[in-house]
């Protein structure tokens, strides 16, 4: 039985509340079976992690394992070089040759996605679901194309967003700081973080 399976690619250093209602509003709005969230191993549009690969994706095990319709793929750890989504979603299609793949990503990095490596190819793989972040998710639906952007021949979904901002960069500096990053992250990942000391 042919099942439709979200995709949430990111470095999620750390993950938060914020990627967590950004796939859950994706989850219930597309009518998506589950949600796979794949840590990014070496993300090649950013600098590279401030956490290790493993810390990344032990902390979204931890966020997402209350949830029955959230798991998590080590799929780019285990790869060498640049963790391209082209080849991760090609790798997810394979395992799942009968199953609808849907990728999730936010409104502020559909606009580059048409820089990305093989995006037509990818773009034949599956779908894409588009998370508004604040305070976009109450500006209209179609945001403008801009150079980079995928072709018209994506198939797009809009979904509105968490109504609340949140940023790893913040969280980093607040940990940085010395401050509270509770009800910001999952308790277990606050505690992870404070543990391993991470963003110290």
């Amino acid at each position: 039985m042919s099942r439709a399976l979200g995709v949430f690619g990111g470095t999620f250093d750390p993950i938060h509340l914020g990627h967590l209602r950004a796939a859950e509003s994706a989850r219930e709005a597309l009518l998506l079976d589950q949600v796979t969230f794949v840590p990014a191993r070496h993300p090649p549009h950013r600098q590279d992690p401030l956490s290790s690969a493993r810390d990344r994706y032990a902390m979204v095990a931890l966020a997402t394992m209350g949830h029955p319709q959230f798991d998590v793929s080590d799929v780019e750890l285990e790869r060498e070089g640049p963790s391209f989504t082209v080849d991760t979603v090609k790798a997810l299609r394979d395992a799942h040759t009968e199953d609808r793949l849907v990728l999730i990503v936010g409104s502020d990095t559909f606009p580059e996605m048409g820089t990305w490596k093989d995006h037509e190819v990818l773009e034949s793989c599956c779908t894409i679901a588009v998370v508004g972040r604040p305070p976009e998710n109450e500006q209209p639906k179609s945001p403008p194309r801009h150079v980079g952007a995928p072709s018209a021949a994506a198939v797009v979904n809009h979904v509105d967003g968490p109504p609340f901002a949140i940023s790893s960069t913040a969280i980093r500096r607040r940990v940085r700081e010395g401050r509270s990053i509770r009800y910001l992250v999952p308790d277990a990942v606050a505690d992870y973080i404070r543990k391993r000391g991470l963003y110290r």
